[in-house]
C-alpha cells in the first residue's frame, strides 16, 4: 500500500526495527491472523518495552497508533453515550465510546490488571460476540459489529487478574527483562537512534524499517485471508486435547485457542495444514494462564518441566498410551 501513511515520520519506532520481544511479536501476528483467538495479555515488569511493541504492530497494521483505554476510564467512555452540551441544549447526539473508536484497529489496554473487573468484562464480552450491546442511560440498542484487535498488558508485580478473566484472554506472552548484554546494548543504541534520526528530514534506517514494515503487513494480510482454509486434521486435534488433558485445564478454551492459533501459524508460513510442530509452538502461550495454579495467584509462567510435559504428550500422540500432569 501507497500514499500519505507511508510519506510520515513513523510516530513510534517501526516494528521491523525493535530489537527483541521476539515472543510478543509472533504472538501479535497470530492474534491478527486469526481474530477468533481472542486478544493477547503480554505479562511482565515495567520498562520492558510491552507498549512500545504493541504501538508499533498498531501503527505497522492499521497505519495508527492504538486506541488506548485509561485505567479511569467511565462506562460512558467505553461505551459510548450522550454528547452532555449537545443534550443541555435539547439536541441528542451520540458519542462514540473507545470501543467503537476501536473498529477495525488495536484496542490497547495497559495495565489491564488494574481495571474494575466488569470493564474487563465488557470488553472481552465485545470480543467474543463482535457486538457492542449497549442498554443503559436511554441508549437501547441492538448490537452494532465491531472488530478489533485487544491487546493487554500488565505488571504482575501490581496484582493479577481473576482467573475468569484470564481464561478469557486467547493467549498469553511473558515478557521478560533483557539479561543478554548485548541485546541490552543494541536495545540502548536502537532508541537514542530512533531519538536522534526521527528529527531528520530523511533517515535512510526508518525508510528500510519502514519498508520492512510494509512487507511484513502484506504478508500478515495474506495469511489473514488464507488462515480460515487452513485443515486441521483428526489427529493434530486429538493432541490438542491430549495436551490439554495433561495440564489439567478446566473447560474447552485451552485446546480450542490452541487449535485456531496453530492455524494462523501454518496460514503465516503459507502451509495450508496444522501440524503438530504448531500445536507445541502455541501451546504454552494458550495453556500457562488456564492451568489450575493461575486460579491461586502462583506466578504465570512457563517452566523447564511444562516443555517435557508438552513434548513428552507430543511425542506419544497417535499410540494411545496417556500421559497426565502433576506429581
Amino acid at each position: 500500500m501507497t500514499g500519505q501513511h507511508e510519506d510520515l515520520k513513523p510516530a513510534v519506532l517501526p516494528f521491523a526495527l525493535i530489537v527483541g520481544q521476539d515472543e510478543l511479536k509472533r504472538v501479535l501476528e497470530i492474534a491478527y491472523v486469526m481474530p477468533s483467538v481472542g486478544g493477547v495479555l503480554a505479562s511482565g515488569e515495567r520498562g520492558t518495552a510491552k507498549s512500545t511493541t504493541v504501538r508499533a504492530f498498531a501503527q505497522m497494521m492499521y497505519h495508527k497508533l492504538p486506541v488506548t483505554l485509561p485505567i479511569n476510564a467511565t462506562d460512558d467512555r467505553i461505551l459510548g453515550g450522550w454528547q452532555m452540551d449537545a443534550l443541555l441544549r435539547g439536541e441528542p447526539k451520540k458519542m462514540k465510546g473507545l470501543v467503537e473508536e476501536a473498529d477495525g484497529g488495536l484496542l490497547y489496554v495497559d495495565e489491564v490488571n488494574l481495571l474494575d473487573d466488569h470493564v474487563v468484562n465488557i470488553i472481552l464480552d465485545v470480543v467474543a460476540t463482535g457486538l457492542l450491546v449497549v442498554q443503559r442511560d436511554g441508549l437501547d440498542e441492538a448490537g452494532s459489529p465491531v472488530s478489533f484487535t485487544l491487546v493487554g498488558t500488565m505488571n504482575p508485580e501490581e496484582g493479577g487478574l481473576r482467573p475468569q478473566l484470564l481464561d478469557r484472554f486467547g493467549l498469553l506472552v511473558p515478557v521478560r527483562t533483557e539479561l543478554d548484554a548485548a541485546v541490552r546494548r543494541n536495545i540502548l543504541l536502537t532508541v537514542l537512534r530512533f531519538e536522534e534520526e526521527r528529527k531528520e528530514r530523511h533517515s535512510e534506517w526508518l525508510h528500510q524499517g519502514a519498508a520492512a514494515d510494509r512487507a511484513r503487513r502484506t504478508r500478515l494480510e495474506t495469511a489473514r485471508r488464507a488462515a480460515h482454509h487452513v485443515v486441521l486434521g483428526a489427529e493434530v486435534a486429538d493432541l490438542c486435547a491430549r495436551i490439554a488433558i495433561a495440564f489439567e485445564i478446566a473447560g474447552h478454551r485451552g485446546e480450542i485457542v490452541m487449535a485456531q492459533a496453530a492455524r494462523a501459524v501454518a496460514a503465516l508460513d503459507a502451509r495450508t495444514e496444522v501440524d503438530a510442530k504448531d500445536i507445541t509452538f502455541v501451546a504454552p502461550y494458550a495453556l500457562m494462564h488456564r492451568r489450575p495454579e493461575a486460579a491461586y495467584g502462583d506466578a504465570i509462567r512457563w517452566e523447564a518441566k511444562d516443555q517435557e510435559l508438552l513434548d513428552q504428550v507430543a511425542a506419544v500422540a497417535g499410540t494411545g498410551e496417556r500421559v497426565h500432569g502433576g506429581p
